[in-house]
């Protein structure tokens, strides 16, 4: 079967996930997928130019459709619009991650919802957190992935494994091909232990399931329906209760926090073989990575002649096979082997390679501690700009903060502090109470406590103020929101 011209298909890309592994770089509140680790660009925009990428005189790609969630919608909308691809994205907010079979099922509505009459679309499926270094060979596995979806089959990307690896499932294959590049599944199998991942290696039938995936969205939601009933009635009862706001699109909360949370792997693909539902796997030879550990950055990334990866202001002397990621200073490093050191501006992590995958026990900790640095960076991304948390002590927090042009923070009050701001970029308009004044470089005013207050920037560069906060509370959960741009008002 070759493709017909055009055949439209819609790239879904799952952006949730919060990439505990990569701890203190990637955060709850700024995760793995929108770090730039590898090229000039995000793991997100990345995935989504490779989804793009497919297009051709037989290959058409329809509305993206990004299954985030509300926390993450402005940083994926910004860094989508950074993309300049053309055209608009949904984004399809989960109100929490359940998972991802209830966040393709959302998006199969979706697209379905979105298509024709007469058209079932075909949904290519890809996390946002990989990374693929031939991008030619990746659009080849593809199309060939489309071509043979177009007749109802599942179709699964498996990478032929080079080393035995304990970190990834696996999908073996039936020993003969179902068409060029395409075997059946004979059955998925999850992360194995040394031993019988090295039996997998030697035997030639198995890959690492990429996560990867090419369905007919009816199909989806005819599988999900036969072998995981709840997910489809709760989703689809979240889809139509859906609320549209412009590129953002919200289920019914209530009904999609009710849904089971599980894998599509668990859910329909490992169900899929010797079931009424073909599903086949194409090789993906394109030097995938899912970047699922410092250890898998070390690998991906360009060594110096002692097998160094360094990253921002380093200087080493007698170091071998290690990372290096500095973010906001000088790391120097003397007589040492095989670790990962990753320093930001309030965390520092060192480890050896070899344990990497540890570091999911220090954030497990860090959250169980309540402590914050599992959860936000001192620089934090706001739709409006940004604020960079400079300094703290008992009753004072002084703040950078940065307004992108056209934007305003919320109509908002504090019960327990008082702020003071000085412009030192840029045009500041503040409301104040009834008074709404304008300042601009090297002016300040004062924002009592409990005070009603906005600061916006009516100027066309960006507004960057200095804030000094003081009271007996300094919290981020100290803002009463009265009115806002981006519908946090009450949040």
């Amino acid at each position: 079967m070759s493709l017909t011209s055009p055949v439209n298909y819609t790239p879904v890309v799952l952006c949730g996930g919060s990439g505990s592994r990569l701890w203190p770089l990637s955060r709850t509140g700024f995760p793995k997928q929108f770090l730039v680790l590898h090229g000039t660009q995000s793991l997100f925009q990345q995935s989504v130019q490779r989804l793009f990428g497919l297009t051709s005189p037989s290959l058409v790609a329809a509305q993206p459709l990004i299954v985030t969630n509300e926390s993450h919608r402005f940083l994926v909308a910004e860094q989508w619009r950074e993309l300049d691809v053309g055209t608009d994205a949904l984004l399809l907010l989960e109100p929490e991650g359940r998972n991802t079979a209830p966040a393709i099922t959302l998006a199969a509505k979706a697209a379905i919802a979105a298509a024709p009459a007469d058209i079932d679309p075909i949904l290519v499926v890809s996390p946002a957190d990989q990374v693929v270094t031939d991008g030619v060979a990746f659009r080849r596995a593809l199309t060939r992935a489309i071509e043979r979806a177009q007749n109802g089959t599942v179709v699964v990307l498996g990478v032929p494994p080079a080393s035995p690896e304990t970190g990834y499932g696996y999908i073996r294959r039936g020993a003969k091909a179902a068409a060029e590049n395409a075997w059946p599944v004979i059955q998925f199998t999850e992360k194995p232990d040394l031993e019988t991942a090295e039996q997998y290696l030697a035997s030639g039938e198995y890959a690492w399931n990429a996560g990867i995936f090419v369905v007919q969205a009816s199909v989806w939601l005819k599988a999900i329906e036969r072998f995981a009933p709840e997910i489809s009635h709760r989703v689809g009862d979240s889809w139509a209760g859906a609320a549209v706001d412009h590129q953002f699109v919200r289920p019914l909360p209530e009904a999609f926090l009710s849904s089971p949370a599980i894998s599509a792997d668990y859910a329909v693909l490992e169900r899929c073989p010797g079931s009424e539902f073909s599903i086949e796997v194409v090789a993906l030879e394109a030097g995938w990575s899912d970047l699922g550990a410092w250890d898998a950055v070390w690998q991906l990334g360009e060594k110096d002649q002692q097998g160094n990866v360094t990253i921002g202001d380093t200087v080493t002397i007698d170091t071998k096979n290690s990372l290096i990621h500095a973010s906001h200073r000088l790391v120097g490093t003397v007589g040492v082997e095989d670790l990962v050191i990753v320093e930001t501006a309030d965390a520092v992590l060192v480890g050896h390679r070899d344990q990497a995958q540890q570091v999911k026990v220090i954030v497990e900790r860090l959250s169980s501690q309540k402590r914050e640095e599992h959860q936000l960076h001192r620089k934090v991304h706001r739709p409006w700009g940004w604020y960079d948390s400079i300094d703290e002590a008992d009753r004072f927090k002084v703040k950078r903060i940065m307004v992108k042009p056209g934007a305003s923070l919320s109509l908002q009050k504090h019960h327990h502090r008082a702020e003071h701001w000085i412009v030192v970029q840029g045009t500041a308009e503040i409301t104040c109470g009834d008074k709404v004044i304008v300042l601009g470089e090297n002016e300040s005013t004062y924002i009592p406590l409990g005070e009603i207050h906005r600061l916006a920037n009516p100027g066309k560069i960006p507004l960057e103020i200095i804030e000094v906060q003081s009271g007996s509370y300094l919290g981020e959960d100290d803002i009463v929101r009265l009115e806002d741009n981006y519908q946090r008002a009450g949040r």
